[in-house]
């Protein structure tokens, strides 16, 4: 229940499609997740609060079904790749239950507090590297915030260790926060890392993720395809995800943005704002061009839905917000 609540908190302060005042008919309108999706929640032990299971090759993954972490034990000792918030406290107790070998790393992926404000956990750990991307740390420098330890390792846009026989690959992309993204590859274990890209079996979360750069958020798909993985964490819910998710992720962002661009550049903007100036005359361009957008917005909503609503779990949820980042990107950015 505690992952619900929290869960239910981040949407409500990300801002989202249904408003505090939704009646409980309106949220029981909503499809239920998929049951293929159910049936891949993990088993937790709320005395715990997350579950930590092998991802083979020396690598862990640790969920509580919100957010994903992970780790690899090596010779030497332990690198951890994000801390989120909701459960950063039990990590190094977490990789204590699985080995004795000390924590020597910690790889930031990117600035959102909900995967690093667990950081303060490591705090006394001596010696310990926190490793980011230099604008990462200088985000964190002037946010100065107590829950986000400050990185003392950084770099431009790649970086290889290697501690333990074992080699971690960290290369810089930017399809969705302000600050910078890593793509996070053990090559031994097939193991990759791409925080708020792909949720296995699940449409992406408002907005693409809340992807600050969707050109760049389009071509991440095969970026990561090109990565020989089997194992993919994608840093939220309730699965360990494959090629395959990375796979029909791409299919629903392209067919979101290939709709959205059709219908956009297909609409005839006089005839669309007819009836509206008819209502309230020229005067009021904003509310004219609203029209426009909202009529683009439905026409592709009701196209998309009843192509992907059994597909993935949370279509209906955030469509109408991913239609309205496409159409941005259409409207403003793109080519003809």
């Amino acid at each position: 229940m505690k992952t619900i609540f929290t869960l239910l908190m981040f949407c409500i302060a990300l801002g989202g499609q249904t408003s505090a005042q939704s009646s409980t008919e309106d949220l029981r309108k909503y499809v239920p997740v998929l049951p293929s999706v159910k049936a891949n929640f993990w088993q937790i032990d709320p005395k715990l609060g997350y579950a930590v299971k092998s991802a083979g090759g020396g690598v862990y993954v640790i969920s509580d079904n919100g957010w994903q972490s992970a780790f690899v034990v090596t010779e030497e000792g332990v690198i951890v790749f994000d801390a989120p918030a909701s459960f950063g406290k039990s990590i190094p107790s977490a990789i204590a239950k699985v080995t004795d070998k000390p924590i020597k790393m910690l790889i930031y992926s990117h600035a959102h507090k909900d995967h690093i404000g667990g950081s303060a956990a490591f705090k006394n750990i001596k010696d310990l590297k926190i490793v980011a991307l230099d604008t990462v740390s200088d985000f964190l420098t002037e946010m100065r915030d107590p829950n986000r330890l400050l990185p003392n390792v950084t770099f431009k846009t790649g970086k290889t260790f290697t501690l333990g026989g074992k080699t971690v690959e960290l290369t810089r992309h930017d399809y969705h926060s302000n600050e910078g993204d890593l793509f996070i590859y053990v090559p031994d274990a097939k193991f990759l890392m791409a925080i708020d890209s792909v949720t296995a079996g699940y449409a992406p979360f408002q907005g693409f993720d809340i992807s600050t750069n969707f050109h760049q958020y389009v071509k991440v798909f095969d970026k990561l395809l090109a990565y020989k993985f089997d194992t993919f964490v994608g840093g939220h819910l309730t699965s360990i995800g494959a090629r395959q998710d990375v796979e029909i992720t791409k299919e629903f962002t392209m067919d979101v943005y290939n709709t959205v661009k059709r219908i956009h550049n297909s609409t005839d903007s006089a005839a669309a704002t007819s009836e509206a100036l008819k209502a309230i005359g020229t005067d009021n361009e904003f509310l004219l061009f609203k029209v426009l957008l909202d009529k683009v917005t439905h026409a592709a909503v009701k196209e998309l839905q009843p192509r992907w609503i059994n597909r993935l779990a949370g279509v209906d949820v955030w469509l109408e917000s991913h239609v309205r980042t496409a159409l941005i990107y259409v409207r403003w950015d793109d080519k003809e």
